[in-house]
C-alpha cells in the first residue's frame, strides 16, 4: 500500500494549498497513508490535516533574519528527509519550486514528482539569489524526480524554450485535479447575513492572493471605469498576500472614491458560495499557470474576464479557438480574455492615471456583465473542458509511468 508525502509552501486558502486538499482527500479515500509536509505552519493556516501534518518550520520567512533565512534552506533538506524516513514514505509530491528544491535534496528513494505551477520565465525577471538557485536546479538536482508535473502545455513548453530545464523527458502536462461535485456542494452553503447586500446588484469577485503576480490594481482601475458606467456594480476581493500590494489597493480605492464599491473580505475557508453569487470573476495577472479559479468558475457556471497571462488560460476556456474581436480581445464560451498588463516589470506602478488595457479590460467585464453569452453556449462547452481536471483520473497520473 502507498504511503504518500505531499509537500507544500504554506497552508493558506491558494491554488496549491486547494490542490493539496483535494488529493489528500483523495489518496485516503483510497486507503493510503497521506502525511501533508508544510514548509511554513502559520496560526493562521484555513487549510490543515491534523495529525497527518508536519511542519518544517512554524515561523514565516518574514519573520526570520537573513542568516536565519540561510540556514532554514541550508537545514530544511534534512528535516525533510529525517520525516520522510520516519514515516517510510513511498511516493512524494512536491508543490512549487521550494518544495521542489527541497525534495529534489532529500537524497530519499520513494517515487518522486516534482510539480511546476507558473511560467517560470516571467517569474524569474525578478532578480534574487533564490530564483539563480531555482534556475540552477533546473538543470542539476530535478534529475532525481521521476515526475515533473507542468500544469498546462504553455508551462512545458516555457521551461523548455526559456528556462534552459535539462530534463525533458521528466516533464509531463497533468492539469491540476477538482473535486467538481465538492465544489458544486460549497458553492451553495449560504452567507454570512451581512455578505448578502454585497451580491444584492451586480458583483465582480477577485479570488486569489493579493500580490505583484496578480496585478489587482489593474482591476480595481478597470473597474473605477467600468462603475461610470454601472450604478449598481460591487467589486469583491477574497484573500489575503503581500500587504505593500494592499496598502496600493486600498490608495486606489480612495482615490477613485470607490469606498462603498470594493470589498476586501479577506481569507475565507468557503470560496465558492461567492463564487456562486458572483455576476463574473476577474483576473488582470502578469502571469498564471492554470489558475484553478477559472475552472472553479466554469464548474459553476459563472463567466470569466481575464488578461491573456499565459497561453494555458485559452486551455482552460476553450476548446476551440476563440473569435477575436475588434475591441482587441479574445472570446470563449466561458468568457472574454484581453491583451496581457505585463510590460516587462514587477513593481507596483508610481502612477494611478489608466493605460489602454484598463479600458480594454472595462469593456470586457462590461460585455460579460450585460450577457453578451447565452447559457446554452456556456453549458454546451462545460462538460467537455471539465474532463481534463477529473480527480479520480489526475491523482492516478501523478504515479502512473
Amino acid at each position: 500500500m502507498k504511503r504518500v508525502a505531499l509537500i507544500m509552501p504554506y497552508g493558506g486558502v491558494g491554488g496549491i494549498e486547494r490542490l493539496v486538499a483535494y488529493l489528500y482527500s483523495h489518496y485516503k479515500n483510497l486507503n493510503y497513508t497521506v502525511k501533508v509536509i508544510k514548509i511554513i505552519k502559520l496560526d493562521t493556516d484555513l487549510v490543515q490535516f491534523g495529525e497527518d501534518e508536519y511542519a518544517l518550520s512554524e515561523c514565516d520567512f518574514i519573520e526570520m533574519s537573513k542568516v536565519g533565512r540561510l540556514l532554514f534552506y541550508l537545514q530544511a533538506p534534512i528535516h525533510l528527509r529525517r520525516i520522510l524516513k520516519q514515516e517510510a514514505i513511498t511516493h512524494s509530491i512536491a508543490f512549487g519550486d521550494m518544495a521542489n528544491l527541497f525534495s529534489s535534496l532529500t537524497f530519499t528513494n520513494e517515487y518522486k514528482v516534482a510539480s511546476i505551477h507558473a511560467l517560470k520565465s516571467v517569474e524569474f525577471l525578478n532578480p534574487s539569489y533564490i530564483n539563480t538557485v531555482y534556475k540552477l536546479a533546473y538543470r542539476t538536482s530535478y534529475n532525481k524526480f521521476n515526475k515533473v508535473v507542468c500544469i498546462s502545455k504553455s508551462i512545458r513548453y516555457d521551461l523548455i524554450d526559456k528556462c534552459n530545464f535539462k530534463f525533458h523527458d521528466k516533464l509531463k502536462v497533468i492539469y491540476n485535479p477538482h473535486d467538481i461535485e465538492l465544489i458544486r456542494q460549497k458553492a451553495i452553503q449560504p452567507l454570512e447575513s451581512f455578505e448578502e447586500m454585497y451580491f444584492e446588484g451586480k458583483t465582480i469577485l477577485f479570488l486569489g492572493r493579493i500580490s505583484l503576480q496578480k496585478a489587482p490594481w489593474h482591476l480595481i482601475k478597470s473597474f473605477s471605469i467600468l462603475s461610470k458606467h454601472l450604478e449598481k456594480v460591487t467589486l469583491v476581493f477574497v484573500g489575503d498576500g503581500d500587504p505593500s500590494v494592499q496598502a496600493y489597493c486600498n490608495h486606489l480605492v480612495n482615490h477613485f472614491q470607490l469606498e462603498n464599491k470594493v470589498l476586501f473580505l479577506g481569507r475565507r475557508d468557503n470560496p465558492y458560495k461567492y463564487l456562486k453569487r458572483s455576476d463574473v470573476v476577474a483576473l488582470t495577472s502578469y502571469y498564471e499557470g492554470t489558475p484553478n479559479v477559472i475552472v472553479e468558475a466554469i464548474a459553476l457556471g459563472i463567466p470569466v474576464v481575464t488578461s491573456n497571462c499565459t497561453d494555458g488560460i485559452i486551455e482552460l476556456m476553450t476548446s476551440s479557438s476563440p473569435l477575436i474581436t475588434e475591441e482587441g480581445f479574445f472570446e470563449t464560451e466561458t468568457g472574454i480574455i484581453t491583451p496581457s498588463f505585463f510590460k516587462g516589470q514587477f513593481n507596483i506602478p508610481n502612477s494611478d492615471d489608466y493605460i489602454q488595457e484598463e479600458y480594454t479590460f472595462s469593456n470586457a467585464l462590461l460585455r460579460v456583465i450585460e450577457g453578451y453569452k447565452t447559457n446554452d453556449d456556456f453549458q454546451h462547452v462545460q462538460k467537455d473542458l471539465l474532463k481534463k481536471f477529473d480527480l479520480n483520473q489526475v491523482a492516478a497520473n501523478y504515479f502512473k509511468d
